[in-house]
């Protein structure tokens, strides 16, 4: 019996020949190495150091993972040889876990830092901390955007206090370049801890499937609260897309290196310049049919005017080719933010979306659209709001959750907008929602309404206020009507008491007649533009197809007029 041997997988190339590095100079006479040549041998060890030091078995645990090493993470981003920065390895591997680096994507200068899992599982210590922080003072100082990939176990428990203080030198740096340098974050594998709390302090955070992170893990979950919970249903996409801390849930790792240039395209390197301006073949006065046949399929159907509508399709139509990226998309889908491009300019949108909830502001949509404002205003993004809600969410859950609140920031983030703002009414704009709704009295530089704009104080319902002493009427007189019927049905011959059902049922019908002429009556009179163009409330009523066109020339003149600087106003008290 012949004995078989167990074959086990391997990276190694059995056929690869090791070569010693010679250092020599091109054209020197043959000679024998010496103290210089090992000098020089031993600093080769050391830059090659941190791409050898995992081994095959390391980098295979990884791969198995379903995940890329932090070298081949780097190798998606960029085609280009990455600048190691602060290459220190102590003699317990601190700081050999964490690379830090400067890369080049699409042109552009960008500080990189990544986990490397393979060594000490990414664990932070303080030498980790101090490394961050040079990165980040670094990206803060030249200006240049930073890219986080976090693959961590937390802090390295055998450094005791010093991993702790390496999370909060990192959390203090990161803190400071806040508002200054844009940060894109993704989440790589299992972090908890401070891992957790580093990267939701950039500006987005990206979250591929199949990965988890928050403060602590299902094992500490159970032992301090006796709770049975996965690591998904603890800190996985669905939990983090649904709150808002995770901005975009991706398929994989690839995935999210992707968005992470994606992204990048759209962001300015500091927040004293513009975003970059992207030459297109779209012309700006392209005429947006689409918008045209949208809009009457949904108010020519049996619904008419109540009817809901997809507005990322208007959102489509009006940027350059199409093309733009929606910020949070699995969350309070009630309202859409976006980044796309109009006439080369990068522009954010902020749009109710009817085809939700009546694109009604509840909690969740404030919140949204008051981070995204922010940060548009911080970074020299204008913004064109796109309006149609019948208002805020009421009841008895969004009051006990905090809906005045929630308002107020999303009021305050429009009052203090400084970028060039545009807003452009859709249909409905009623109450609340239409006076902290980017207008005029708000600050917005140019308003213009379609002509199915319907801007009141309130909507139907308005009926009962505005015409208090016809429906008054109307319902004092139907006991009146129904005996004078009822006597009319008895004399043609039905009992009293069938008499009395058929007038009241009558008396009903004309009842509801009457109430839906006022109703008609309301939208012609109040419901419509007239009244805010008469006010100078809008500037103009535009046609549909012309949309493109028209938000094109107002978003050219104000940019060529805006000067891009970083923020310089008083610190508000709620934000």
């Amino acid at each position: 019996m012949t004995k078989t041997t167990k074959q086990t997988p391997s990276l190694a190339n059995p056929f690869a020949e090791e070569k010693e590095v010679e250092f020599t100079i091109p054209g020197q006479i043959s000679y024998e190495p010496g103290l210089y040549e090992e000098s020089l041998k031993s600093g080769y060890d050391l830059i090659q150091r941190p791409k050898k030091a995992a081994g095959v078995a390391s980098v295979t645990k990884q791969h198995q993972k379903k995940r890329m090493t932090i070298w081949e993470r780097i190798q998606v981003l960029t085609d280009k040889e990455p600048t190691i920065l602060y290459q220190n390895w102590g003699k317990n591997l601190d700081g050999a876990s964490l690379v830090t680096a400067i890369v080049n994507i699409n042109g552009r200068d960008v500080a990189l830092y990544g986990h490397d899992f393979t060594v000490r599982a990414g664990s932070m210590d303080a030498t980790n901390g101090k490394k961050l922080a040079k990165l980040f003072e670094l990206a803060g100082k030249r200006k240049i955007p930073l890219i986080g990939l976090n693959d961590s176990a937390g802090a390295f428990i055998p450094a005791g206090v010093g991993g702790l203080d390496g999370y909060a030198e990192a959390f203090t740096a990161l803190r400071k370049i806040n508002g200054v340098v844009p940060s894109v974050m993704c989440m790589f594998g299992f972090n908890a801890g401070g891992g957790s709390y580093l990267p939701r302090q950039g500006s987005f955070l990206i979250q591929p499937n199949e990965t988890f992170f928050g403060l602590t893990g299902p094992g500490v979950v159970k032992s301090v609260l006796g709770e049975d919970v996965t690591p998904d249903e603890l800190g996985g996409p669905g939990v983090h897309s649904q709150s808002g801390v995770t901005d975009f849930v991706v398929e994989d790792e690839v995935a999210a290196l992707q968005k992470v240039k994606e992204l990048l395209n759209y962001l300015p390197s500091s927040n004293a310049e513009l975003a970059p301006f992207q030459p297109t073949s779209d012309p700006v006065d392209r005429k947006t049919w689409d918008i045209d046949i949208l809009l009457k399929k949904a108010f020519n159907s049996p619904t008419g005017f109540n009817t809901p509508l997809d507005i990322s399709i208007i959102i489509q139509q009006i940027c350059d080719h199409g093309d733009y990226t929606e910020i949070q998309p699995e969350r309070a889908r009630n309202t859409i933010t976006a980044l796309g491009r109009l006439g080369g300019n990068v522009v954010g949108f902020v749009a109710n979306n009817s085809a939700v909830s009546s694109g009604q502001i509840d909690i969740a949509a404030a919140y949204k659209n008051a981070r995204f404002i922010r940060f548009c205003n911080v970074y020299n993004i204008p913004v064109i709001f796109l309006e149609d809600t019948t208002g805020f969410l009421p009841g008895s859950e969004q009051e006990a959750g905090g809906i005045v609140q929630a308002g107020r920031a999303m009021l305050d983030a429009i009052i203090d907008l400084r970028t060039p703002r545009f807003l452009m009414i859709i249909r409905n704009a009623f109450g609340g929602a239409y006076a902290s709704y980017n207008n005029y009295p708000t600050g917005a530089d140019f308003v213009c309404a379609l002509p199915t704009t319907r801007a009141a104080v309130m909507g139907p319902a308005g009926v009962e206020y505005v015409y208090k002493k016809e429906l008054r009427d109307i319902r004092g007189s139907v006991a009146q009507r129904v005996a004078a019927a009822t006597a009319e049905q008895v004399a043609n011959g039905l009992t009293q008491e069938e008499g009395k059902a058929a007038a009241e049922a009558d008396v009903q019908a004309w009842v509801a007649a009457e109430e839906a002429l006022l109703v008609t009556r309301y939208e012609k009179e109040l419901m419509n533009p007239n009244e805010a163009l008469s006010l100078g409330s809008i500037s103009q009523i535009v046609m549909p197809s012309d949309l493109r066109k028209l938000m094109a020339e107002q978003l050219a003149f104000h940019m060529r007029h805006y000067k891009p600087e970083p923020m310089a106003d008083v610190q508000r008290e709620f934000h």
